[in-house]
């Protein structure tokens, strides 16, 4: 007859020493995996030797949150001496644009920024390289671009062919001004062009202003054009041809440095807490366990 007091490790001892060990095997990999996640948030520049800081910019920029944070990680830093701005867009929305370019001309004024483009930085992304100290571009780059675009359509004539009657109610004449529901009249054709050419002008200073040229000589150039890199650099929109490598050692001889030195990139990519832990557990050597978004102005 079984003692219904005698303890369980006493009636199951294989059960509760398995039960143990894969206990003592998730607390170990959680806590690695904890430490890790600790590591990755927060050991980035600050806690070792100097490193050069990359700020990667890539695909249509449609929000700039991601990046100022990043660049301004780099700027409190105290082992950051210098910035490569990767930059592989195509251009983007005009505003988060602007608000990057701002902040890497603040982040320039404490530390050099160079700019290496991949395969494309024109229009915004262009806009946002004038913002540092030297530019940096392949031969084959895709660059230039510089101007304001605003993509409207009509369906008011395909409405009508369905028999769907537009009854839309605006306060004022030009509320509506851009809609597809409605045809442009011309007066909003004029104000919408004003409004275009205010953020073109906009773009037009700060090319001239970032690359140190008269507006003049820019003024020429930004019909929307885009220029190989080659091209690029004979009109003074770029400062040297080369990779990535290129612009490192450019960054390096501006910050006086000669030996190695470490890289540390980002934004850093926000995933769920269990895929880190998942990717830092699966990473771990010491463990053997088994072009545009829609919007309608954006600068091109």
């Amino acid at each position: 007859m079984v003692n219904n007091k005698t303890k369980f490790s006493q009636r199951h001892p294989f059960i509760f020493g398995l039960s143990l060990i894969i206990l003592a095997m998730v607390l170990l990999i959680s806590t690695m995996a904890f430490f890790s996640v600790l590591k990755n948030k927060f050991s980035l520049p600050f806690l070792s030797a100097k490193k050069i800081g990359v700020v990667n910019i890539s695909g249509t920029i449609t929000d700039s949150r991601k990046y100022i944070e990043w660049i301004n990680r780099l700027k409190k830093s105290k082992n950051i001496v210098g910035v490569i701005l990767r930059i592989n867009s195509p251009g983007g929305v005009v505003a988060p644009c602007q608000e990057i370019y701002e902040s890497v001309r603040k982040l320039n004024q404490v530390k050099p920024v160079v700019v290496s483009m991949g395969s494309v930085a024109a229009s915004g992304a262009y806009y946002i390289s004038c913002s540092a100290r030297v530019i940096v571009a392949d031969p084959g780059t895709i660059t230039g671009s510089i101007g304001v675009v605003a993509n409207l359509i009509s369906i008011k004539g395909l409405l009508k062919k369905i028999g769907i009657e537009d009854q839309s109610i605006a306060s004022g004449k030009f509320k509506m001004a851009g809609s597809p529901l409605k045809k442009l009249t011309p007066e909003q054709k004029v104000y919408l062009k004003k409004l275009i050419n205010n953020l073109y002008d906009q773009f037009v200073e700060a090319v001239a202003k970032g690359r140190k040229l008269d507006k003049k000589r820019i003024l020429a150039l930004a019909d929307g054009r885009v220029f190989t890199g080659v091209q690029a650099k004979n009109l003074g929109l770029v400062d040297y041809l080369g990779n990535m490598d290129r612009a490192i050692q450019i960054l390096k001889k501006i910050c006086n440095i000669s030996e190695e030195i470490d890289i540390i990139e980002g934004p850093p990519k926000k995933e769920p807490l269990i895929k880190k832990i998942l990717g830092s557990v699966k990473n771990n050597s010491s463990l053997d366990i088994g072009f545009y978004y829609f919007c309608p102005l954006y600068a091109k």
